[in-house]
Formats: C-alpha cells, structure tokens, sequence
C-alpha cells in the first residue's frame, strides 16, 4: 500500500471561532485516545488519532453549535472529540475486517499488534467516547453515541451479509451505508444542537441534516475508489471490489457481463481484471449519475437546516457554513477524478 498520505479536503472555514475550537478538539482527542492505564494501549490508540484525518464531523459539530446558539461550548468540544473518537474505534476494526496494514500512511493496530489486541483497542477507543460523553455532557449524550455504535455494527453486518454479492441491491447497500455512516454523522449534528440547548424540532432539523450530509459523503467516497486514482487518494483505488463490497455507485453501473465477472471470480479476482473492470465502468455514465444523485442528496441536506431566522442566540455566518459544506465537498470530489 502506498505511504503517501490523502489529500486534505480543502473545505475547512477559517472562521475565527471555529478556528480557536478546532485545536481544542485535537488536544481533547489526544487526551481521551491517550487516557488508558497501560501504556501500550496509549501508544496504539494515540498514533490512530493522531493521524489525523478531514475532521469534518468536528467541524459539522463545532459550526451546527455555534449556528444555533451563538457560542461553542465546552461541551461542544467534547462531543466533537468524542465523535471523532468513535469514528476512529470504528476505523481500527475496518482496518482488522479489511486485514489492511496501513492507514493515512501509519501501519494499523492488527498489522504491528496483531488482531486480537487490535479488537481490543477499538473497543477501548468506543467506549472511552461514550465514558466521555457521560461523564462531561450528560446521559442524553452517551445514550445518543452508544446508539449510533449499535447502527455502525449493524451496519457492518449488513455489508458483510452482502459480500461478494454482484447482484446486491442498491437498497440494501443504502441501508448499510445509512447506518455505518449516515448514523456518525447523524448523531454529531444531534450533540451540536443537544449542547447548544436547542428545542426538539431544531435538533430534528440538525440530525435530518447530518443524516443526508453522511450519506452524500460515504457515497462519494465510495465512488472516488472506482473513479480515482491512487496518487490523488494516496492509497490503491479498487478496494471495495476486492474486498467484495459493492456499493452504490458500483451497483448502479454494472452491466450483466460485469456481474457475471464478479460473481464466477469475484474472490480470485486478479489485478488485470481489477484494472479492466475500473476502465470499462469509467467510460460509463458512473460519474455523471453518482454525482446527480449526490448534489440531490446535498440539496435535500441544506433544505433539512432549521430556519433560525428568528433566534437572537443564532450566527447567521456559522449557519450559512453548515449550509456550503455538502457543495463544497461535492466540488472537491470532483477535483479528485480525472
């Protein structure tokens, strides 16, 4: 696997207060990821994190908060830290499913631990969040993360059931991605609102938002490993297909003799007809239709927002940041394929 690490999706808003908060939410993950009484667990928990990554559900958290309340509270910050610590939990126990043995550049947990300790260290990293969560925002808050841990294993469980299945269909892998994805972010936008003490229809708006905005954002992702390269993303392209995920984006684009292929070599399927199979589909309609069904997607997430039009604790400019982010990251997975 390549040890050039992803490009940074240029999307982060240089608001000021954002800007101040979203250091304090490193700082945060480092001290949760970092905080286990044995050192080992530390040093694997602490290289994860501190790997970084787009922090957009930071982001999504810190400006849904501030969009509605004016302020970003300490809380707020918390919850950004505990949700990309969940997300990070998460990725340890993909990269042990997937057998990967780097990540953004870093060797994973099972890769130099093993993978018994690595199972161990994402559950560390799970349920340090929602200890996090109890213990500095409120049981409303831990009960949401824990919630949104049951969808992401569901989630998974449900793409397992599915793999190497050419003839998936496309409402099952929605499913999947709704809960593996669609559900961190989901649960983000709900702790902004939560943590800016908003109504319940405000925090509906905000979790109707999130919810779209992850779905948009996993598909897309699903359709850069199709229609990519390895340069731009910094690691192979072509992993679901070998890992006999078959997303969205793919399902859409297969042609019976495409389907045929996956299903008598799917498992054995060699690099050539990896290469092949990724040509053929990128001189279909793929791009064009996945990126319809995105800017769809996003324009549903925008509308989704709470009109805080008549809130005096409200920032327009933080609202009107949530309201750019889904285009904005639109336009840059555009910029990914060629």
């Amino acid at each position: 696997m390549s040890t050039v690490k992803p490009s940074t999706v240029p999307i982060m808003p240089t608001m000021p207060a954002l800007a101040r908060a979203l250091p304090k939410v490193e700082d945060e993950i480092r001290a949760l990821a970092t905080s286990s009484s044995l050192p080992i667990v530390n040093t694997f928990a602490g290289r994860i994190t501190a790997a970084g990554g787009k922090r957009l559900r930071s982001v999504l958290i810190l400006a849904g908060s501030l969009a509605v309340s004016g302020r970003i509270t300490d809380q707020a910050v918390t919850a950004a830290a505990c949700v990309e610590l969940l997300h990070a939990g998460s990725l340890v126990h993909d990269d042990l499913m997937d057998n990967a043995q780097e990540r953004r550049g870093v060797r994973t947990v099972n890769a130099d631990w093993g993978m018994g300790p690595a199972v161990l260290v994402g559950d560390f990293m799970l349920a340090r969040a929602s200890q996090a969560a109890l213990d500095r925002i409120s049981p409303f808050a831990a009960s949401r993360l824990a919630q949104a841990v049951t969808d992401l294993v569901e989630g998974q469980v449900l793409e397992v059931l599915d793999l190497y299945d050419p003839l998936r269909t496309k409402e099952n892998a929605r499913r999947s991605v709704e809960l593996k994805t669609g559900a961190l972010f989901e649960v983000g936008c709900v702790l902004a609102a939560h943590c800016a003490d908003a109504d319940e229809a405000t925090t509906a708006d905000m979790a109707r938002f999130g919810a779209l905005f992850g779905l948009m954002f996993q598909v897309l992702d699903d359709l850069l490993d199709l229609a990519s390269t390895s340069e731009r993303l910094g690691k192979p392209v072509g992993n679901d297909i070998r890992q006999g995920v078959y997303t969205l984006p793919l399902l859409g684009a297969l042609t019976a003799d495409q389907r045929t292929l996956l299903a008598n070599r799917g498992r054995e399927l060699t690099d050539a007809e990896l290469t092949r199979l990724l040509a053929e589909l990128r001189e279909t309609s793929l791009v064009a239709d996945t990126f319809a069904h995105c800017t769809s997607l996003a324009a549903q997430a925008v509308r989704a927002l709470p009109d805080l039009a008549g809130s005096s604790s409200a920032d327009p400019e933080a609202l009107g940041i949530l309201r750019e982010l889904p285009g904005a990251y639109l336009d840059w997975a555009a910029s990914q394929i060629d």
